[in-house]
């Protein structure tokens, strides 16, 4: 675990291996089962989450009681609820394991320890949140242009091996389909 999160960190800032240390002496191991929450909506998030192995999907309830699927996060992804974690508010989504999943986190007040301590940590978190934001941007413009069926392959090309991993009527309410047209789609692949 401590050289993946090493190779992960040094992919955007170059740390030392005693800063190394410093960071992954802060992080927490935690292995949770299938269907295991990390948060539940209504709950302050106050952790980073990192996957190590494993997938976890972040929802919420809508009006109607159906579960809307907002992201799923994978292998060296970060997640968290931002607006929970940074404005210590209740959250409006849920974080569930959809698989085993193993995972570092790090409470909110440790990481703002880190960042005083290893200050380019911070740089570290703001270019990962610059990607994300990128990434967030450029999905909302695709989604808004292209057809179920183009949206569906970008996801799979996306996160490989998504389709085996994740039940159908998960994807179907990410992309916003009904699980009988999502198969439809899958069909006529």
């Amino acid at each position: 675990m401590k050289e993946q999160i090493k190779t992960y960190l040094n992919r955007y800032v170059s740390f030392s291996d005693n800063e190394i240390n410093e960071i992954y002496g802060r992080l927490s191991s935690q292995t949770l089962q299938k269907k295991k929450f990390l948060l539940h909506e209504g709950q302050i998030c106050n952790h980073k989450y990192f996957i190590i192995k494993g997938l976890v999907r972040l929802f919420y309830i809508d009006f109607n009681g159906n579960e809307k699927v907002i992201q799923f996060a994978i292998e060296n992804w970060w997640v968290t609820n931002v607006e929970s974690f940074i404005k210590e508010t209740p959250s409006s989504i849920s974080i569930q394991a959809l698989e085993e999943t193993i995972i570092l986190s790090i409470k909110k007040n440790e990481l703002e320890e880190l960042y005083q301590s290893i200050p380019k940590l911070e740089r570290l978190f703001r270019l990962i949140t610059e990607n994300m934001l990128i990434a967030i941007q450029k999905r909302n413009e695709f989604y808004m242009k292209a057809s179920s069926k183009d949206r569906y392959y970008s996801l799979i090309n996306n996160i490989p091996n998504l389709a085996q991993r994740v039940p159908q009527y998960m994807i179907a309410s990410y992309l916003d389909v009904t699980p009988e047209y999502l198969s439809e789609i899958r069909k006529n692949s």
